[in-house]
């Protein structure tokens, strides 16, 4: 059992990317999947499958990379706010990674999304982790 499922798959997803992997797998839930949205959509991952295997699933991640380089799309993974301390901010306060550059993931009550997207909504939320 997983005491604390958002860093397992920042962790899992962190490991592939240092092991040069092209596919990681990890287990399924509806708030992995709403960060993997995001991850696509801005382009950090290329390409994502949510498959049912008749228990929780699995979300299947195509890791992205510079082609000539091999260096990967996502420098950092970082886990923010945990079970043992929340970390909760509110519109005024959203937390800008790497100056704009980066991006930080929020889960807000208008669901998850990404600090600029809660900027616009003037949201606040739980900060789950600073991707960069």
């Amino acid at each position: 059992m997983v005491t604390d499922p958002i860093a397992d798959y920042l962790t899992r997803v962190r490991n592939a990317l240092m092991g040069k992997h092209r596919v990681v797998e990890i287990p399924a839930s509806n708030l992995k999947k709403e960060i993997t949205k995001i991850l696509f959509d801005k382009g950090y991952i290329l390409s994502y499958k949510f498959e049912d295997d008749n228990k929780q699933g699995i979300i299947k991640i195509a890791l992205k990379y510079h082609p000539a380089t091999r260096v990967p799309a996502i420098r950092e993974l970082k886990r923010v706010s945990r079970p043992g301390l929340r970390r909760y901010r509110d519109a005024d306060s959203l937390p800008r990674v790497l100056n704009g550059l980066g991006i930080a993931i929020l889960s807000t009550s208008h669901g998850v999304m990404t600090d600029k997207e809660a900027r616009k909504e003037h949201v606040g939320g739980e900060v789950l982790c600073y991707i960069s």
